[in-house]
């Protein structure tokens, strides 16, 4: 499976009720329903949500996936164990971003809360990107630093426009669907476009010469700080911070310590640091000449981009059919799915395909599908499972909070995948023992179910945690439970940030 590496950060969003109607809606008339959503919520925040979701997180990210995979290979010429624990250093930003929410809520830079971030973030990354392009012989660790950089970009714009969002869905919160569908749409798109051109770039310009072209993306996250629309906020007391900073925090411990918050928050770790991630190993031998298929930089671009409509397919089931099941019911059969998916790889790996006639580009195909279709069947009920642990009054904040934690849980997973191809001597050149690498991790796959019972048995549309826990009144529940589910916007993808 080429894209086994679903981290978090790039995604999407997906709307959780009432999305067939909307669907319909967008389908029948694009440029109307955004000329509806310009009038409606300022231009400035559709563009705003198009270039960051879309261009930024979708186009970019897909594109500088493919180029740090090619640059850890054939720059830095690295083993795929390293390369495996290296990219993954990459996600720390991604793991602090409720320190990033906090910051954007509570400090006002020059009167703004939103606009001076977008411009940072987008500085922030043109800078990172053009260091690693121009430099001819940047060390190994100088462009870890660079890229790690340029991760906190892309993790800190994301949470301001997060915040842009879940402000609009109180403020407009008959057009919290629309949103969602926005934001999925744009991110599916830019990761299913990036996906396809990533491999020919790298072809035609080689890995640094699309970073270069990755500071385009980023350029256009200062653009949206120069243009969005935002009330200025005069005469802030900058002695309230660190006073906002404690009682955030005292609410996010009160809130993790209650046993119905912190036991699904450790089944989501266990289950994403036991599904262990050795993407390395398989895309070092997919791209080899003489154990592997040899497959050209532009074949696993756009093996990539299929995987992407996969995606968007384990997406659309979810919705039409799945979206009513229990929460643990549900996660019990999409881990033993996934654990079974992981069998298409090794047939892969031992060339089991051959025998049977269906050539390796084909099967890598479906392979990708299909895990790609039933790795977001896995995610999206965790998914809605974490919208719904969020108390009021800190819902974003909190949900990046949890999500830092299934951030955490990946790159664990990275780690001990790097792990095992090391004590397995899978290296450049070695890939004697890759399936059995691959067969490890397919186990692995399987041990989450033991932990099954920390998930809660409730239905996925009726399940709530205690009104004392919430913070809210009974009433006003139903009021909030929409803009609590704008949250998930841009943090569902690829799985990611997955």
């Amino acid at each position: 499976m080429v894209a086994e590496d679903q981290s978090l950060e790039n995604t999407g969003s997906i709307h959780v009720d009432k999305g067939e109607s909307r669907f319909l809606s967008v389908m029948c008339g694009p440029v109307r329903w955004i000329k509806m959503l310009s009038k409606e919520l300022h231009w400035s925040f559709v563009f705003g949500v198009v270039s960051l979701y879309g261009i930024n997180q979708g186009l970019g990210g897909s594109m500088g996936r493919v180029a740090t995979e090619y640059y850890m290979k054939d720059v830095q010429k690295v083993q795929p164990s390293e390369s495996q624990a290296l990219t993954a250093i990459t996600k720390i930003p991604w793991i602090i971003k409720p320190l990033w929410g906090i910051l954007t809520d509570v400090l006002p830079i020059f009167g703004y809360h939103r606009r001076p971030y977008f411009i940072l973030a987008g500085v922030l990354g043109v800078v990172s990107m053009l260091f690693i392009s121009l430099h001819s012989n940047l060390h190994l660790y100088f462009a870890l630093m660079w890229m790690t950089l340029s991760s906190a970009a892309m993790a800190i714009a994301d949470v301001t426009i997060d915040a842009c969002t879940a402000y609009n869905s109180i403020k407009q919160s008959a057009l919290a669907s629309d949103m969602q569908s926005l934001c999925s749409l744009s991110s599916s798109i830019g990761a299913l476009v990036g996906f396809f051109m990533s491999g020919i770039l790298v072809h035609l310009v080689g890995s640094k010469g699309v970073f270069g072209l990755l500071t385009l993306p980023f350029a256009l996250v200062s653009v949206v700080g120069i243009v969005f629309s935002e009330s200025h906020v005069p005469g802030f007391s900058y002695k309230q911070v660190n006073q906002r900073f404690t009682d955030a925090g005292r609410a996010m411990w009160r809130t993790m310590k209650c046993s119905e918050v912190w036991r699904p928050c450790l089944y989501m770790y266990i289950s994403l640091a036991l599904s262990l991630n050795i993407h390395e190993g398989l895309f070092y031998w997919f791209t080899d000449s003489k154990d592997g298929p040899l497959f050209a930089q532009e074949t696993v671009g756009f093996i990539l981009s299929i995987g992407s409509v996969g995606s968007i397919l384990g997406a659309t089931l979810y919705q039409l059919v799945l979206k009513d099941h229990p929460f643990r019911g549900l996660c019990l059969w999409t881990q033993l799915l996934f654990a079974l998916s992981g069998m298409l790889d090794l047939i892969l790996v031992l060339r089991l395909n051959l025998r049977f006639g269906l050539p390796d580009y084909l099967f890598i195909v479906v392979d990708e599908v299909v895990s790609q279709m039933i790795g977001r069947l896995k995610w999206m009920p965790l998914l809605v499972l974490t919208s719904k642990l969020c108390p009021h009054g800190i819902e974003g904040t909190f949900f990046a909070l949890l999500m830092s934690i299934d951030n955490a849980g990946l790159m664990t997973s990275s780690w001990l995948g790097g792990v095992l191809l090391h004590v397995l001597k899978v290296t450049r050149t070695e890939f004697g023992n890759l399936w059995l690498a691959v067969l490890v991790r397919n186990v692995m796959r399987l041990l989450p179910l033991f932990v099954l019972f920390l998930v809660p048995k409730g239905d996925q549309n009726t399940f709530k945690l205690p009104s004392e826990i919430m913070g809210e009144d009974p009433e006003e529940g139903d009021e909030k439970e929409e803009s609590r589910n704008l949250e998930m916007a841009s943090l569902v993808h690829s799985v990611d940030r997955r």
